[in-house]
């Protein structure tokens, strides 16, 4: 195919054409904003365009901008595991390793998304997202959708799908800022300013946080803190009423400290490393509509890189190891109006991952190239029903061909009130760089496989007032990378391995019940819950785990918030999360306890641009760990001013 001609040839057609740019790809700027200003009711992440959330028959959760802000949250995760069927697992305090596992698969078969671009990080040992040093900032969206979604959205998908949406263009001119600090030398400062020119609408806004933070090392004394700043840009800009272009940016850049294992002894504790890890997401996009709006394109090229860096001050020289992983992406995508009923999307990637690696005595460089092609058909055959299905075919410069399909369908028959949903839903992802290439490298390993399926119900009443649902859902694993121990002079795959490699040896089952609730009983009074049932065993043949549980993944767990606005404008609310038991090979009797966290909030208005407010962390002082002899935050108080404009 020859991509310059069609770059030029489609922007020419259209000038011919009238047009208009509406209900673009998710990663398209006019997509973006209406999903912003649409609350929970439209969802872009599902089938990579707007639609409303009644149409689509897969489980997803929307944290929309007011949300966010009521719930004060510093980090994404903090606000993640407040989400049905998630569970987060963080090492340490803001800035440890961060795993988010959904519906018990592992934390690298999440596939996040900054304004639909794909983040993961290829010099990663599982080639996943560390969400640990992602922090609110300026993102005003998130969409959580649960269950394997390879067909759009390629590798890694087998859990389900994470899209932050920063904050996006708007009509007339908005400044958004906030200020807060607190507890052990805590403080952040966030902005962003927003609006459209002419052809032109942008949106540009930055932040820095700092912590001191608490020992990494249940055990430890010292404070390991974290610090980190960014920024985030969308800009957009029309050249004709059929054709736009965008440009999206962001930033990270944040040093935290840790604790590790330092001789004599090597026990774990007290240590002067650090880390430093940089991000950098860039994407341009070109918007092309054709007939009337009903065939829309977007060609596409985006570039994400990690540069990752760990020291020892107590070592010379400090750095002991460094990584970087590099994303380059081109894609197409399309999206046609057949008629009334019937909406297809369809589109090809070209994926380039690089990863160097520098440390321990060994250095690395590696590169995986794969190609895409995929296709969905939505049908609205009677009033009520939506019906679709895709197929995704990959091909990989090591491992050959993989091919994914998806169905799901959902029905209203009282016009949203009650939404019965179904799916069904293959996954895969593709062994990282280091799986095959580095020091324990495996290059005949094939992709993990996943396929499942869900049910589910929401039920509305009392015009809004009442919202709940219900959803089973059941995933089987294949093929799944593990790392094998190889003893001296073995055979087979461990021919000149002394000391292990990868195999896909591994197999696991996960299914259990997603249930949420949404009060509004009096207009001043909001109450939401959320509650997951999981059941996710190891099913490895001959593995001495075969039938336990996965580690780090609570067999229970429940969060219930309520927030009540008083006559005078006062805000209070609070948050109560109650985690069960869950298996941890490093803790006592391999065992983690479970937990349960209270937090409290209040906020209060001083005039229409300026608000006051603050809140209480873990309010009864909570010991607690979610990864085996990693400590976490205890008691913390915090304040801020938040202005719009």
């Amino acid at each position: 195919m020859n991509y310059r001609i069609s770059l030029i040839a489609l922007p020419l057609l259209t000038a011919a054409l009238p047009a208009h740019a509406s209900e673009q790809s998710a990663q398209s700027g006019p997509a973006l904003e209406e999903a912003a200003a649409a609350g929970d009711t439209i969802v872009v992440t599902a089938n990579r365009t707007a639609r409303p959330i009644d149409t689509v028959g897969q489980a997803i959760t929307v944290l929309d901008t007011a949300t966010i802000e009521q719930r004060q949250s510093v980090t994404v995760a903090d606000l993640l595991r407040q989400t049905p069927g998630v569970s987060v697992a963080r090492n340490g305090g803001i800035g440890g390793v961060t795993s988010v596992f959904i519906r018990g698969a592992e934390s690298d078969q999440t596939v996040a998304l900054i304004d639909g671009v794909k983040i993961n990080d290829p010099s990663s040992p599982g080639g996943g997202f560390n969400f640990g040093e992602l922090l609110i900032g300026n993102i005003a969206r998130i969409e959580v959708l649960r269950g394997a979604e390879s067909v759009l959205w390629g590798s890694q998908a087998i859990g389900g799908v994470v899209n932050m949406i920063t904050r996006q263009p708007t009509g007339a001119l908005t400044v958004n800022a906030r200020g807060e600090g607190g507890w052990h030398g805590t403080g952040q400062g966030v902005a962003n300013v927003a609006g459209r020119v002419g052809p032109v609408s942008a949106s540009l806004g930055g932040g820095y946080f700092t912590t001191e933070g608490t020992s990494a090392a249940a055990v430890g004394t010292e404070r390991d803190g974290y610090r980190n700043y960014g920024a985030n840009g969308s800009v957009n800009i029309a050249l004709a009423d059929a054709v736009s272009v965008d440009l999206r940016g962001f930033y990270s850049n944040g040093r935290a400290d840790y604790d590790g294992f330092a001789p004599p002894t090597f026990a774990f504790g007290d240590t002067q490393e650090y880390s430093e890890t940089e991000q950098w997401v860039g994407y341009g996009g070109l918007n092309v509509a054709l007939f009337d709006g009903k065939f829309r394109n977007r060609f596409a090229y985006a570039r994400t890189q990690v540069n990752r860096a760990t020291f020892d001050a107590a070592q010379t020289p400090a750095e002991t190891f460094r990584a970087r992983g590099r994303n380059e992406r081109l894609e197409y995508q399309g999206n046609v109006d057949l008629n009334q009923a019937v909406r297809a999307t369809f589109g090809a990637e070209r994926e380039v991952s690089r990863l160097f690696t520098d440390g321990f005595g060994a250095v690395s460089n590696a590169r995986a190239r794969i190609w895409g092609v995929y296709g969905q058909l939505s049908v609205m055959p009677v009033t009520g029903l939506t019906v679709s299905g895709g197929v995704r075919h990959d091909d990989h410069d090591r491992f050959g061909g993989a091919t994914t399909a998806s169905a799901n369908g959902a029905y209203t028959p009282n016009g949203g009130n009650t939404v019965l949903r179904a799916s069904y839903s293959e996954g895969y992802k593709v062994p990282s760089l280091y799986q095959l290439f580095g020091d324990y490298g495996n290059r005949t390993l094939r992709p993990e496989r996943s396929h499942g399926w869900d049910a589910g119900v929401t039920q509305r009443a009392l015009d809004g007032a009442v919202e709940a649902s219900a959803t089973w859902f059941h995933r089987t694993s294949t093929d799944l990378i593990s790392f094998v121990s190889c003893a001296a002079g073995a055979g087979g795959i461990c021919t000149n391995r002394p000391f292990g490699t990868y195999d896909n040896v591994a197999r696991a089952r996960a299914q259990g019940l997603e249930l949420a609730l949404a009060l509004r009983p009096v207009e001043a009074l909001t109450v939401s819950g959320a509650y997951t049932y999981l059941d996710a065993q190891n099913r490895s043949p001959g593995s001495a785990s075969f039938g336990r549980a996965l580690a780090r993944r609570p067999s229970q767990s429940v969060t219930m918030n309520a927030d009540y606005r008083w006559p005078i404008g006062l805000t209070t609310g609070a948050t109560v999360t109650a985690v069960g038991d869950s298996l941890d090979a490093s803790a006592p009797r391999g065992r983690l306890d479970g937990y349960v966290l209270a937090d409290a909030r209040v906020s209060f208005p001083l005039s229409e641009h300026v608000e006051l407010y603050g809140r209480v962390e873990n309010l009864f002082g909570e010991r607690y760990q979610t990864a085996a002899g990693y400590g976490t935050p205890g008691r913390a108080a915090y304040g801020g001013v938040r202005l719009r404009y």
